[in-house]
């Protein structure tokens, strides 16, 4: 009877160590599991990132491969036309026209008191921009702009008209327009070649207003993030070093 009673409690108690050595071996499988599934979603987000980074790279190749484009195409047609190609001092001048020509192209109107869009994005974003060059009329050049912005919802032009209003507000003294729309180029156009200048512009702007701790901070995002643009860059350092 006992015999029986101890061989009944030995296999009771082989049994449960056996059970919680197995719960012991599932639990540690399930902690490895889980560790891997850890590691291959890390690996997921890091190659994600680096899609994402590749992709922004992509999209300024694009952008300026078009720039170039168009300034070739703007050279071809005045050596046909038998007119010399005039520079001019900003960035604008791969997506500009000179100002006769853009002129005949998109209106015959001498200023921009009665301007309507034609519904060619680029000639009228040409037209605008002689008056921006010659620094004439600027009320009606805003005007103007803003008309261009709510006409072409979907226009490529759209990062520089953003710029050049807030350029405009900014010689008017109206600084809290010319940061919305240098802001706007930042946040919206990051690849845009007016963004590092756009955001040099806000710290300026903060610095003019006495807020020299953003401005700071934003001095040091011009560094960090449009490394590629020197001119803005060295500007940005200068600043810095002067706070």
């Amino acid at each position: 009877m006992y015999k029986k009673i101890f061989t009944l409690f030995l296999f009771l108690l082989f049994a449960g160590y056996g059970c919680a050595t197995d719960s012991s071996e599932i639990e540690r499988t399930v902690q490895a599991q889980g560790q891997l599934l850890i590691q291959s979603q890390q690996k997921i987000n890091d190659l994600q990132s680096d899609v994402d980074a590749l992709r922004g790279q992509l999209e300024e190749t694009q952008y300026q491969l078009n720039q170039t484009i168009e300034r070739q195409k703007m050279i071809l047609q005045q050596m046909t036309n038998g007119s010399t190609f005039s520079s001019t001092t900003n960035d604008d001048s791969s997506i500009e026209e000179s100002s006769s020509s853009s002129s005949k192209s998109s209106s015959t109107s001498s200023d921009l008191a009665n301007w309507t869009t034609s519904g060619n994005d680029k000639k009228d974003y040409n037209f605008i921009m002689q008056f921006i060059n010659t620094n004439k009329q600027p009320n009606e050049s805003i005007a103007a702009f803003q008309k261009f912005l709510q006409n072409y919802p979907k226009s490529r032009y759209r990062a520089n008209v953003n710029y050049w209003l807030g350029q405009l507000y900014f010689k008017q003294g109206k600084k809290d327009n010319a940061s919305f729309h240098f802001a706007t180029v930042v946040k919206n156009y990051s690849s845009s070649p007016k963004a590092a200048d756009s955001l040099y512009k806000v710290g300026l702007i903060l610095l003019s207003k006495g807020d020299k701790k953003n401005a700071k901070a934003v001095f040091q995002q011009v560094v960090n993030k449009y490394a590629k643009d020197k001119k803005t860059v060295n500007l940005a350092k200068k600043k810095l070093a002067s706070l």
